[in-house]
């Protein structure tokens, strides 16, 4: 690791001991993604212990970033069996966090990749996990500092709000393809977004989470062909 690796880490170790005392930063194996590795939250963290001010210093300062979500996790493994929507691509992951899906999009073969976070420890953690797996990242605080088309927007553990469910458009008006990944929403009805597939995953570290947010759910969203692109395609 090098020395300006090793401070991110020494960084990231000290603002997550701050909001959950004793924790520590550990490189995790991800499963079925082919040696992909992160710095997440070790897995024996003591949750169990605990006290008032630390669950709300967790609930004001929720460290996304140190986690791999369950939907991040399925999307990512979903990028690295199916390149097909990556080769040579622009492609944009959304609310990022520990940068799981954007570095799956690199190793996958995207031509390049932006991650876009609005926590400025979760832009350190992605650039840092993706050193990690050697491959290059763009980071960005938020979708409207990016210029130029996209040819792919990412986003996975975005639709915890159900607010967050007019980002569907916005993303459909930003790039032509979306791939999608949640386990929130069980009525999902989004116009321009179809069913892929179901996957079954969980948090790492496991936050023994109930059977119904191991359920992830994969979708493909598209928007139809404008003129201009109709035309670059004759």
């Amino acid at each position: 690791m090098t020395a300006h690796a090793n401070s991110t880490r020494q960084t990231l170790s000290e603002a997550l001991a701050r909001v959950i005392p004793d924790a520590e930063l550990d490189t995790v194996s991800l499963p079925d993604s082919r040696g992909l590795e992160l710095h997440l939250l070790q897995e024996s963290y003591p949750q169990h212990r605990l006290e008032g001010d630390a669950v709300v210093r967790i609930m004001d300062e929720p460290m996304y970033w140190a986690f791999c979500w369950a939907a991040g996790q399925s999307l990512a493994c979903f990028l690295l069996e199916n390149p097909g929507y990556l080769k040579g691509r622009r492609v944009l992951d959304f609310g990022t966090g520990s940068g799981v899906v954007a570095i799956a999009a690199a190793l996958g073969g995207a031509g390049s990749v932006v991650a876009c976070d609005t926590d400025p420890l979760a832009r350190e953690a992605c650039l840092l996990n993706a050193s990690h797996n050697n491959v290059g990242v763009e980071v960005i605080g938020g979708l409207d500092e990016l210029a130029g088309p996209l040819d792919l927007i990412l986003a996975a553990d975005v639709l915890y709000d159900r607010s967050n469910l007019d980002w569907l458009g916005r993303f459909l008006d930003r790039a032509p393809q979306v791939l999608l990944a949640d386990s929130r929403i069980k009525d999902f009805n989004f116009h321009g977004y179809q069913l892929l597939e179901t996957r079954h995953s969980h948090t790492l570290p496991d936050l023994d989470e109930s059977q119904e947010f191991r359920e992830v759910k994969v979708y493909l969203g598209e928007r139809p062909r404008r003129p201009e692109e109709n035309l670059a395609h004759v």
